[in-house]
C-alpha cells in the first residue's frame, strides 16, 4: 500500500481540511467514496464567488493591465482558463453545470480551424496551453466532443521528431514575438530537441483521455518526459532544475508532481529507476506533519493541503 512507503501519516491533516472541495476529493480518490453530494461542493462560498463574475458569453473578464492586447493576446481566454482551472480542478465542476457549458463554448470559440486554442500567444501556436485547456475540457466531460478530438489530433501533429513538444516562438528572441504576433503561426523546427516543460503540459490533455492515453505516440512522449526528470530544460522556458520542485495544484506548469502523476497514468512502473527516484524525492521531502509544501501558497491558505492530496493520489496510482 502506498501509505507504507511514507515516513509520516498524511491523513490527519487531510481529514480535517476546511475546504469542502478538498475534503470531497480526498474521500473520492483516497477512500473510494463515490456516495458524496457534489452539490455541497458546487455551492461552497469560493465556487459561488467565481460563478458570480462569469459574463453572459461564458467568459470571465480580466480586470488587470493589458499590455499584450495590442498584439492580439486574448485576456478573457486567459482569465477563463484560470477560473476553469479552479472550478474543475478544485471543486469538481463538470458539464452538468450550466456555467461550465457556457465557459466551454467560449473556449471553443477560440479554437482555430487547425484545432489549436488560439489567443494565449496572439495568433501564434501555444501547444502547452492547448494541452492544459483540453485537459480541463476532458475532465469536465467533453472527451468525446469532436472539437476536443480535433485539438488532440492537432497536438499529435505538432510533435517534435523526438516525440515531445516545443513552443515554436521559443526558437527566437522574445522581441521577435512583437513582430509576428498577428502573422501566420510559425511552425516548429521538428529537428530541435523537445522542451520537457512544454511536453509535460501538452501531455496532460492525453493522460486524462481514456483512449488517447493509450496511443503509442503518447507513450513515446511520456518516455521523453521520464528521461528528463530532475534535469534542466533544453529551452529557456522554465529552464532551471528547481522548476521541477515548485509544486502547485491544480497543476499549471510542469513540475515533478504533475509529471509523475502523468507517468503513473501512462503505465510507467515504480521499479523504473527514473520513477523510483521521483518517488523517493517525495518521501524525503515530506514534513513531519504529514504534508508537502506548495510553492504558491500566497493566495490560498489551504495550498499545502491540495499539494498533499495530489501527492497521495499520485502515490496511490503507482503503489496501490
Amino acid at each position: 500500500m502506498w501509505q507504507d512507503f511514507l515516513i509520516y501519516d498524511p491523513f490527519p491533516g487531510l481529514l480535517c481540511a476546511p475546504d469542502s472541495g478538498l475534503r470531497y476529493l480526498v474521500e473520492r480518490d483516497l477512500f473510494d467514496n463515490n456516495n458524496q453530494d457534489l452539490n455541497t461542493v458546487w455551492n461552497c462560498d469560493r465556487a459561488a464567488r467565481i460563478l458570480r463574475s462569469q459574463t453572459p458569453d461564458g467568459s470571465w473578464r480580466y480586470n488587470g493591465n493589458r499590455p499584450g492586447e495590442e498584439f492580439g493576446e486574448n485576456y478573457e481566454l486567459v482569465e477563463t482558463w484560470k477560473m476553469l482551472h479552479l472550478l474543475i480542478g478544485k471543486y469538481s465542476f463538470n458539464n452538468e453545470h450550466p456555467a461550465i457549458r457556457r465557459a466551454a463554448e467560449f473556449v471553443f470559440s477560440c479554437q482555430s480551424e487547425e484545432g489549436d486554442i488560439r489567443g494565449m500567444l496572439s495568433n501564434q501556436y501555444a501547444p502547452y496551453y492547448t494541452g492544459v485547456i483540453l485537459e480541463l475540457l476532458i475532465k469536465a466531460g467533453y472527451g468525446r466532443d469532436m472539437r476536443v478530438l480535433r485539438g488532440l489530433d492537432w497536438l499529435l501533429s505538432m510533435r517534435q521528431n523526438d516525440g515531445g513538444w516545443i513552443i515554436p516562438l521559443n526558437m527566437f528572441k522574445q522581441s521577435y514575438y512583437y513582430e509576428v504576433a498577428f502573422s501566420a503561426p510559425i511552425p516548429p523546427n521538428k529537428e530541435l530537441p523537445s522542451s520537457h516543460m512544454t511536453t509535460g503540459m501538452a501531455l496532460r490533455a492525453f493522460y486524462v483521455h481514456p483512449q488517447y492515453c493509450k496511443y503509442p505516440e503518447v507513450r513515446q512522449a511520456g518516455e521523453l518526459l521520464a528521461t528528463r526528470l530532475f534535469k534542466s530544460d533544453c529551452h529557456t522556458f522554465r529552464q532551471a532544475v528547481d522548476s521541477w520542485f515548485k509544486l502547485q495544484y491544480p497543476y499549471w506548469w510542469t513540475t515533478l508532481l504533475s509529471a509523475m502523476d502523468c507517468l503513473a497514468v501512462l503505465g510507467f512502473k515504480p521499479d523504473d529507476p527514473r520513477i523510483r527516484r521521483g518517488l523517493e524525492w517525495f518521501r524525503e521531502n515530506q514534513h513531519s506533519t504529514g504534508a508537502w509544501t506548495s510553492n504558491y501558497a500566497g493566495k490560498d491558505p489551504h495550498a499545502d493541503g491540495w499539494i498533499t492530496y495530489a501527492v497521495c493520489t499520485m502515490l496511490k496510482k503507482f503503489l496501490g
